[in-house]
């Protein structure tokens, strides 16, 4: 039996309450998170077993962290910053205030009205967006940290960092081994990345040479070949990490601006099995089909 199969009719539950609860996943394979509902509270449930995990120290107070250390299961439980990222960037949130609008060099501007996001403020019909996630493209940096970042996972060497994202089943490798960014690189979905520790708890990460065909957040915010962003992982306790992402691009902002502000995770114990969560272009031809493109007005046949 596949466990990975999603019933049809399961997909086109989702995909239909997806258009008035924006904060749903794109057509997946296996999208069920690791946490469910609960009256009070949010219960973390083992992906592999169904059973319920104890939170690692729960009801005590936690230990102090580890020195350079940030490995771990980390999941960041319901809080609002992880998925409804449906309006942008968590810190910069496309809802029309003033106080969020971002400072826009004129080639951002213009950068910006060329995107056709189906959420926000400028959202389209569900079958005209030109959001590359929306066909199974990657979302790349720093989009991997603002939109959908359920549980992660981080793994630490001698000369690397690697994280893996439960979202698309995707992973990086922060360079920790003295190197620099590359001066010229040839374009990645998710950049190049080397890392450094500031102080005994702050693992501060630079990405650069990023893909332009991603968009930063999901309201569709540009950004150039220059792009530079920063993660700044502080581990606060032994069981507590913040995420903080900040984006740096001179030709598409005016200035540097914060999409991401400590996003807190929880640590998970050792045995929690991630569940995967990935974009099926299949599912996506028939949500076209049979919902997207009769409600924008397109040919369904």
């Amino acid at each position: 039996m596949r466990k990975g199969f999603v019933a049809p009719g399961i997909v086109l539950a989702l995909l239909i309450i997806s258009l008035a609860r924006p904060q749903t996943v794109l057509p997946q394979s296996g999208a069920a998170n690791n946490q469910r509902a609960a009256p009070d509270a949010p219960v973390n449930v083992d992906g592999w077993e169904g059973r319920p995990v104890t939170a690692p120290v729960k009801g005590q107070k936690p230990a102090r962290a580890p020195r350079h250390d940030i490995s771990g299961i980390w999941d960041p439980g319901f809080n609002p910053l992880r998925t409804l990222g449906v309006r942008g960037a968590s810190a910069m949130p496309d809802d029309g205030k003033p106080e969020h609008e971002l400072p826009y060099t004129p080639l951002g501007r213009e950068a910006l009205n060329r995107t056709k996001p189906s959420s926000g403020t400028r959202s389209v019909l569900p079958a005209d967006t030109n959001d590359p996630v929306v066909y199974c493209d990657p979302q790349g940096m720093p989009r991997e940290d603002l939109y959908e970042l359920r549980t992660t996972q981080i793994l630490q060497t001698p000369v690397s960092v690697v994280i893996l994202y439960q979202f698309g089943k995707i992973w990086r490798v922060v360079w920790m081994d003295g190197r620099k960014l590359p001066v010229d690189p040839e374009p990645r979905w998710f950049g190049y990345s080397v890392g450094k520790w500031e102080d005994d708890s702050t693992f501060v990460v630079e990405t650069s040479g990023i893909d332009e065909r991603t968009w930063i957040d999901r309201a569709g915010r540009p950004h150039s070949s220059d792009l530079r962003v920063e993660e700044r992982f502080h581990r606060v306790d032994h069981d507590h990490l913040e995420l903080t992402v900040t984006i740096n691009d001179p030709k598409m902002y005016t200035k540097p601006w914060v999409a991401l502000d400590k996003l807190r995770f929880d640590l998970q114990t050792p045995n929690f099995d991630v569940r995967e969560v990935l974009c099926s272009p299949t599912d996506l031809a028939e949500y076209n089909k049979l919902i997207g493109n009769p409600v924008s007005g397109k040919d369904s046949k």
